[in-house]
């Protein structure tokens, strides 16, 4: 598994700079004022640093960029990494400012003079999400990375201070890895034992087989696996920090791979279907958080881990499957399997735990990239104020997400002649109809939200805090989400 970059903080010595080797770091504000240890750069290097600022380039960079001086003279660095940012930087601008110098660290050690900036622990955390390379299956050693050090004014409480979101970080690398990982290697019993191994940062973790699915009548879930040879899985995640209070609940699907089955999928990017579990990482990447981090709330995640394969055994389009609560559903679309994970899981939640409120994650339908594209995460939900605490906590962590309409006119879509529904209401409102056949597995009276993050888990191009590839979308918000909503009350606020 990946490993987080090595971040420590240290105070700043400004005699030791011309020694430093690797890459510098270098804060300076907007209107080209330095800080001592700018000032100490700037005359190490000749004033090389204030040609940049007076140069025309400066004005176009915006806060958080960095430029690159390589090669300085008078200093033993390849580089120094100068930044423009406000001495009082948002958190977005710390973040980004943090991702950038993590994008061009180069592979030496890596020396931020922060001084006494503002943001600190949120620039540790972006220089941390952005520090991102998935070398697990590339052969040969990968290069060791530097080390990072972050000169700054209090670095013990600057330490105290990104521990949490460094805790996060982990967390959103779990996912990552998860999603990133190959599907011969990411089998649902490899999956299975990655989450049991959970256990030791305290988690409570068990493992349903398929006899135990079976006996709670999950036909559901268990019909999607049935054409493969690796065995269908739920596995039940708690960590429980906050009293006798009941959990909030996250439910992930987790299609180790989606070849669609019987309705076989176009050949053309079927290898990407391997991240057809990131409703699962996701899920498994905010209870290692929540572990790392020892919050004070009740949570639970579960994820239904299944293969999706055409064979003689596996489901056909046409069959009716009985889900655990008793209703029956006909199989239009064996691609729109998602769907009858979630159906059988979602329920199970309810019986089981009776939480205080829901969300569900799944790489769910095409249909929301089409309408969201690559930015934003579809929101569905029966709840305003569960759907704007978690809107609210999506926007303070910058991660996309949209709220999408629902309503009962949609469910005419989704009869059947011969069962209760079917799992598929064609093309139009895809997205909506998908959300729409959730929601017949939600209680009236239970807080729920879907999220459909098939645009966002994965992407074709670096953003700004994850390299190309398994983003983590939603470890950060979810983690907001329930520092903010629950926690809080844990603490008498």
């Amino acid at each position: 598994m990946t490993d987080l970059a090595k971040i420590s903080f240290a105070a700043t010595e400004l005699a030791d700079i011309s020694n430093k080797t690797g890459r510098i770091a270098v804060v300076i504000a907007e209107d080209g004022r330095m800080a001592p240890e700018a000032r100490k750069v700037n005359s190490l290097t000749r004033r090389a640093m204030s040609r940049l600022v007076e140069g025309p380039g400066w004005a176009k960079m915006k806060a958080g960029d960095v430029a690159v001086i390589s090669y300085p003279g008078g200093m033993q660095v390849e580089a120094v990494l100068v930044v423009k940012l406000p001495r009082r930087p948002t958190v977005s601008e710390a973040r980004k400012a943090g991702a950038a110098m993590a994008a061009k660290r180069g592979s030496g050690d890596l020396t931020v003079l922060a001084g006494n900036m503002g943001r600190v622990a949120e620039l540790a955390q972006g220089l941390a999400l952005r520090a991102y390379d998935f070398t697990d299956h590339k052969s040969g050693a990968p290069d060791p990375a530097g080390a990072i050090t972050i000169m700054c004014e209090d670095p013990e409480a600057a330490a105290e201070a990104a521990a949490p979101g460094l805790a996060v970080a982990e967390g959103v690398f779990f996912t990552r890895d998860l999603v990133n990982a190959p599907a011969n290697i990411l089998t649902t019993t490899s999956f299975a034992d990655q989450l049991v191994a959970l256990t030791a940062l305290g988690l409570t973790v068990e493992v349903l087989e398929e006899p135990a699915l079976e006996e709670l009548g999950m036909g559901s879930l268990l019909c999607v696996g049935q054409g493969s040879a690796s065995p269908s899985r739920v596995v039940v995640m708690q960590w429980n920090g906050g009293g006798d209070e009941p959990p909030f609940a996250l439910v992930g699907k987790g299609v180790v791979f989606d070849t669609g089955g019987i309705s076989l999928k176009p050949a053309g990017g079927m290898e990407d279907m391997t991240m057809d579990m990131g409703g699962a990482g996701t899920v498994a990447g905010v209870m290692k958080a929540l572990a790392l981090r020892k919050a004070r709330a009740n949570v639970v995640g579960l994820v239904g881990l299944v293969e999706n394969m055409p064979s003689g055994t596996a489901v056909r389009p046409g069959d009716v499957v009985t889900s655990m609560k008793g209703d029956t559903i006909e199989v239009i679309n064996t691609d729109a399997e998602g769907r009858l994970v979630l159906a059988d899981v979602l329920w199970y939640t309810q019986e089981r735990f009776k939480p205080t409120g829901m969300i569900n994650l799944a790489t769910l339908t095409g249909a929301i990239i089409v309408a969201l594209g690559h930015e934003h995460t579809g929101v569905f939900s029966n709840n305003d104020a569960l759907a704007t605490a978690f809107l609210n906590a999506a926007g303070a962590e910058e991660e996309g997400a949209w709220r999408m309409p629902m309503g009962a006119a949609y469910d005419a879509k989704l009869k059947s002649r011969i069962a209760d529904m079917k799992n598929v209401g064609g093309r139009d409102g895809g997205s909506i109809t998908a959300a729409q056949f959730l929601a017949r597995f939600v209680k009236d009276d239970m807080p729920w939200c879907h999220l459909d993050i098939a645009g966002t888990a994965s992407l074709k191009s670096d953003s700004d805090l994850a390299p190309k590839g398994a983003t983590g979308w939603g470890v950060r918000a979810l983690d907001r989400l329930i520092r903010d909503r629950y926690e809080a009350r844990d603490q008498g606020q």
